[in-house]
């Protein structure tokens, strides 16, 4: 009997020993995790007890919290709705923050650690705590010009200041009004929620930043960059550039747009080969180049990594992923008909419009990529600066003498080639027009990369359209992007 009870006491004093450290775990270890859980109920209303901060942009806030009489005390509010509401996000009692409500979270909460003085003063002397403000990069105008350029069709445009890395615009089309997912109505919240998650469109998407694309012949650029970086090559280089590029590995040849031939000897130099946006100029230049330079380019770029801007970039790729795989692989297992392809942009080659924002800004800044940021300076509630971000170089992608003859090129191109819709009357624009094959019977997308004006680049451009507002056939880079991008441009410059 004595044996049986022993075992039995045993294991009741394993077990109390497993649950004090697990309670020691949670307690001590995962206190700091538990506590500010974006769940947790205790620090959601300690939350909703004082004044959350302001976001603002332009001196405006673009979210703000006003007075209830409810338990929440506090409503959140979003002045600026679907304009802004890729980069700010929400803040739900239901469903927790995105966008900077969430990367920013501490701050406008005041609980961060650096406010503790301002929380013990406001204690003692019994003035109401209140949260943080962030102060955001985003340009009005640029912002608003981005908005309207995308009525009607679903896409994004990211402009970014070349010389900084600031981030000028972020739009997403469709957009959506975050206050509803605010409201203190559980039902009103999980209405908005259901509606907005049932939407094809995908209304709450970042397209700017967290969705990639084939970015077509916008890639054109990079593939252009590797060759000017091994010294071999130089603008008036002539490449082969037939009406079709055949591979002997396989029955396939690759056209040009249209199957339009480039030039009647079959041979065409680096910068008109940009500025007629010639497929098998490039892809052809790809298979000289190899796969290896052409993905270490890129990757010099910013491809193959991820940025935080806060939030998380989704990583634009090189020579990316195979479906079939699911495995990155070496980019010298790329056969010359993959790596053609890839040259200019297709196959398995993503990029997010962040991404494509900062190859241009990157040529635009004498070939020194910024990393781009869109928080300029957080403060305390007393307006006191927090903290302050400073321009950051993230990497030298090109020499500064390959960016002047990649800079000389785009402009080639608006000024009589593809890109001739992004023009601006006074103004040297540079840019590159890209249209991406996707899915059969799916229209392509439109790309379109800008900088302006050439001699002091002031803002860097990437748009996107994934869905136009016209037939299939009339969709190209230039006729659809390049206007949107000569809009934002417009309304940085003005």
């Amino acid at each position: 009997m004595n044996k049986p009870l022993r075992r039995v006491a045993l294991a009741c004093l394993l077990l109390f020993g497993l649950l004090m450290l697990n309670a020691n775990y949670v307690q001590f270890v995962r206190a700091d995790d538990v506590t500010n859980d974006a769940g947790n109920r205790r620090l959601l209303l300690g939350e909703y007890s004082r004044e959350r901060g302001p976001i603002l942009v332009g001196g405006q806030p673009v979210a703000e919290s006003v007075a209830t009489p409810d338990e929440l005390k506090y409503l959140r509010q979003y002045p600026g709705g679907p304009l802004y509401a890729h980069v700010t996000g929400f803040y739900s009692f239901v469903y927790g923050a995105e966008g900077i409500e969430r990367t920013s979270r501490e701050v406008l909460a005041g609980t961060d650690d650096r406010l503790f003085v301002g929380r013990m003063a406001d204690l003692l002397t019994g003035d109401q705590e209140r949260g943080g403000s962030v102060v955001l990069t985003l340009d009005p105008a640029a912002q608003q010009a981005a908005l309207d350029a995308l009525e009607g069709q679903v896409g994004a445009v990211t402009a970014i200041d070349p010389q900084t890395g600031a981030i000028l615009a972020m739009v997403s089309n469709p957009s959506y009004d975050p206050s509803p997912l605010a409201s203190h109505d559980a039902t009103v919240v999980s209405d908005a929620w259901e509606a907005l998650n049932a939407d094809p469109a995908r209304p709450m998407l970042n397209r700017s930043l967290r969705e990639s694309y084939p970015p077509g012949s916008t890639f054109k650029i990079i593939t252009a960059a590797a060759a000017l970086s091994t010294g071999a090559y130089d603008p008036e280089t002539e490449l082969y550039a037939p009406r079709a590029l055949p591979f002997d590995e396989i029955d396939y040849t690759l056209p040009n747009q249209g199957g339009a031939a480039c030039a009647a000897d079959e041979t065409a130099t680096l910068r008109e080969a940009l500025r007629i946006s010639c497929n098998t100029a490039f892809a052809n230049l790809g298979n000289e180049l190899g796969a290896r330079a052409v993905r270490e380019q890129a990757e010099r770029f910013g491809f193959n990594a991820t940025v935080d801007v806060p939030m998380t970039s989704a990583e634009s790729a090189f020579p990316g992923v195979p479906a079939e795989a699911g495995e990155d692989f070496d980019p010298d297992s790329l056969n010359d008909p993959q790596l053609a392809q890839s040259s200019i942009g297709q196959l398995n080659v993503r990029a997010t419009p962040l991404q494509m924002a900062m190859v241009v800004a990157g040529i635009a800044n004498d070939g020194v990529v910024m990393r781009p940021y869109l928080v300029q300076e957080t403060r305390a509630p007393d307006l006191a600066p927090l903290e302050t971000t400073e321009p950051e170089e993230l990497s030298e992608a090109v020499t500064p003498e390959v960016a002047a003859q990649l800079r000389g090129m785009l402009v080639t191109v608006v000024e009589d080639g593809t890109g001739s819709n992004a023009q601006i009357s006074g103004v040297t624009v540079g840019g590159k027009t890209g249209t991406a094959q996707t899915a059969p019977g799916r229209a392509p997308y439109a790309w379109f990369v800008s900088f302006a004006p050439e001699e002091d680049p002031q803002v860097a451009v990437a748009v996107l359209i994934e869905q136009a507002a016209v037939a299939a056939d009339d969709v190209s880079g230039g006729r659809i992007a390049a206007p949107i991008a000569r809009a934002v441009m417009e309304a940085v410059l003005e």
